[in-house]
């Protein structure tokens, strides 16, 4: 992508074009900005919801998919593996170490291009073969805590399509596949740091000294002024707790290590509240044998959970469609939610701090996906000068990402840019 400077000298065309206008309209809205307004909802799913879980096996099956076409062929053949689901099973936790009594299912549906047209026949691809190993190694190394091969049944029903090498995506001819739209925003307000921080920091740094954590860790933020309550719920891992005061004491643990830690993040009035469904008297504990709910009562899909941005934000603009899995090519659905977010990113690093910035990119079906039916970018401030000393920016910050638009699907394939 090109720098500040160069796109203040004038825009950059990709494979040689000339830059063109993309319908781009650049508005000033002079309100508060969110941070600064009474009150803030946030929400993240953490990697070992059901929902995050099947976010994540579909985007995994479909960057597998794709190095797969590449290789063989150069390029991305069509396919979307959006849809899949996971059904929980049973278990029987108990401190020191429980058992599954019956082993979550996770179904694999979508579409590939599982024949290609060769001379006077058809070569076929293994793309089942495929689309499980890379589901299977997923599992395996997010979650330390579960036995794939005996506490999963992984299954898979990917409908099969063919279609002819020629013409399937070509750069030149990248046209929408449906008319739509994405949307994001930036940057984080200090809430949405801390959600973010609080589930990174429970399911990553924590993990090593804690591993009666488990990956299921879901966060949600509610802040009135400037007092932030964060409350977490984390499935505990009953074979590394001995008793239930064990349980207490690394509940409490896991409560303070998360508030310093997000003492980094945020100068807020800070509360943090763990497990708050836990009832002592009662004996009800969040126990789990895999550090998972899908292995007791909780079932996933793909799209229920995080947004693009990894956060499900109900005073955002936000869009309901579901970005994992699918295509990375020509899939409005996927490219305009990430690059969206992209495109507020870089031009909230120009305006002020205190400024807010919402893209919303709209596709017309057919239409090249680099030429925008409607690309509108807002920029909130309380400033109304704001909008004049940055509109310029804003636009060629825009026009510059949509002329290289290939670059977001070369990242999203390497795995550099995250959909849930």
């Amino acid at each position: 992508m090109t720098s500040a400077a160069e796109r203040s000298a004038g825009l950059t065309a990709a494979h040689g074009d000339v830059p063109m206008r993309k319908n781009i309209y650049v508005e000033g809205i002079n309100e508060l900005p969110l941070p600064l307004r009474r009150v803030e909802l946030v929400e993240r799913k953490g990697i070992g919801h059901p929902d995050s879980v099947a976010d994540a096996l579909a985007e995994e099956v479909s960057r597998a998919l794709c190095r797969m076409y590449k290789k063989e062929f150069g390029h991305v053949l069509h396919h979307n593996t959006d849809e899949a689901q996971i059904v929980a099973g049973a278990s029987q936790p108990r401190f020191g170490g429980g058992h599954i009594i019956n082993p979550a299912y996770i179904l694999l549906v979508g579409r590939s291009t599982s024949k290609v047209k060769e001379g006077d026949g058809y070569r076929e691809l293994p793309c089942n073969t495929v689309a499980l190993k890379a589901a299977k190694d997923y599992l395996r190394a997010k979650f330390s805590n579960l036995d794939v091969e005996n506490e999963t049944i992984v299954d898979i029903k990917m409908g099969q399509g063919s279609s002819d090498l020629m013409g399937v995506f070509e750069t030149s001819k990248l046209l929408a596949n449906d008319t739509s739209f994405g949307v994001s925003y930036a940057p984080f307000s200090q809430t949405e740091e801390a959600v973010m921080e609080a589930e990174r920091f429970i399911n990553g740094p924590l993990k090593a000294s804690m591993p009666e954590t488990g990956h299921d860790v879901k966060v949600m933020a509610s802040r009135v002024d400037d007092k932030l309550s964060i409350t977490v719920a984390c499935a505990m891992v009953d074979k590394h707790l001995d008793d239930a005061d064990h349980y207490k004491s690394a509940v409490e643990e896991l409560r303070s290590r998360t508030h310093d830690r997000l003492l980094k993040v945020t100068d807020l009035d800070l509360t943090v509240h763990v497990n708050t469904a836990d009832d002592y008297a009662r004996e009800n504990y969040y126990l789990t044998c895999t550090g998972l709910s899908q292995e007791m009562g909780d079932d996933g899909s793909v799209g229920r959970g995080n947004r693009a941005n990894g956060l499900i934000t109900p005073y955002r603009p936000m869009s309901m469609e579901a970005t994992s899995g699918k295509n990375p090519i020509t899939h409005i659905g996927k490219i305009y939610n990430i690059l969206s977010r992209i495109i507020a990113e870089d031009i909230a690093k120009e305006v002020p701090d205190d400024a807010e910035v919402r893209v919303r990119l709209l596709s017309q079906i057919g239409r090249p996906i680099s030429e925008p039916h409607n690309a509108n970018v807002q920029i909130i401030s309380r400033d109304k000068s704001i909008i004049d000393r940055y509109s310029k920016e804003a636009e060629q910050i825009t026009q510059d990402w949509l002329q290289n638009i290939d670059k977001v699907t070369e990242m999203i394939i390497d795995g550099k840019l995250s959909t849930f």
